[in-house]
């Protein structure tokens, strides 16, 4: 099953959530309303969105609700990536420039704001305080997770579980709300909300795990951003963390001063040792396993279209190139 394939198993579902989101956007004050759908309309793939509506399918939900939780979980996603891309000082993303190096710092952080206002107002029409206490729970760890990040930035000595750490909570977490919300949403018995919340998690630090080794391989176009971005922020992300743990002494140095001072200036040498160490090959490794995990945890729904497509899902995060 392709990607298209997959959305096609809810194609008229993500219309409707599309027209919301633009409904929703409206402000009376213009440059709120620019600024966010500049950002929504980035090109971005929507995977959380998509896991609301195919975990709510999956359990055979047949009412609007999944619609207006899809929407906010874009919304929060896309809140966050505005406050990040403040945070990273970053100029590019999905290939375009982003909100803060357009219109400015201030005004990015303060439209983040308002989109996780607008995300809040729309949770609380859905009446469902099981779904407000674990949206309100992941915006919370999401925000820990950035300070940890931050607190790791430029610090050679993070640790693989501190780094899976920081991934769970800043990326994984809102997979984990997106389809755990939506079984919630279908009236999951407790094995099958289980399931879904931890093929969510699951699904999320693949993705982020394939992220962080195409940081190291992948094609700046294809991306939307820079090889190496990860290492010009000074960030130890996994491939870095193995290949010090498996180079030479003289290259292992050169790694944690890279990582010390940030930027590109020993990229070359640092792409070849993290190359020849097999840290690519590792960090490809931990994402399939964490594939392999969402796909069990997807066997444990019942069997339907929506169903192969999230097992799918799983298999495509592991394979892509951007």
């Amino acid at each position: 099953m392709t990607a298209q394939r997959i959305h096609d198993t809810v194609a008229d579902d993500f219309a409707r959530v599309n027209d919301l989101i633009i409904k929703r956007l409206s402000s009376d004050v213009p440059l709120v309303e620019k600024i966010a759908q500049y950002i929504i309309e980035s090109g971005g793939k929507r995977l959380r969105p998509l896991l609301v509506l195919l975990s709510s399918r999956a359990l055979d939900y047949d009412q609007n609700g999944h619609l207006k939780l899809a929407a906010v979980i874009e919304f929060l996603h896309t809140a966050t990536l505005l406050h990040d891309d403040v945070v990273d000082t970053s100029d590019m993303r999905r290939g375009r420039s982003t909100a803060n190096a357009r219109w400015g710092n201030a005004p990015s952080v303060l439209v983040g704001d308002f989109l996780y206002a607008r995300a809040f107002e729309m949770m609380v029409e859905l009446k469902s305080l099981p779904i407000m206490e674990v949206l309100s729970h992941a915006t919370a760890v999401i925000a820990e997770g950035e300070v940890l990040q931050l607190m790791n930035v430029k610090n050679p000595d993070v640790s693989e579980d501190k780094y899976m750490e920081v991934i769970h909570n800043k990326t994984a977490m809102l997979f984990e709300a997106a389809s755990h919300t939506g079984a919630l949403l279908a009236g999951a018995d407790e094995k099958q909300e289980k399931a879904l919340k931890d093929y969510g998690k699951h699904l999320g630090l693949a993705f982020q795990l394939v992220d962080d080794a195409l940081d190291y391989t992948g094609d700046a176009q294809a991306m939307g951003k820079n090889v190496g971005d990860d290492l010009a922020e000074g960030k130890p992300t996994l491939p870095l963390i193995h290949a010090m743990a498996n180079s030479s002494e003289d290259d292992r140095q050169l790694i944690r001063n890279a990582i010390r001072k940030g930027g590109l200036d020993d990229l070359p040498r640092i792409l070849t040792i993290v190359n020849d160490s097999g840290a690519l090959e590792y960090t490809l490794k931990k994402a399939r396993e964490q594939a392999q995990l969402a796909k069990a945890c997807a066997e444990q729904l019942p069997a339907s279209e929506h169903t192969t497509a999230l097992s799918q899902l799983a298999d495509l995060a592991v394979e892509r190139v951007s």
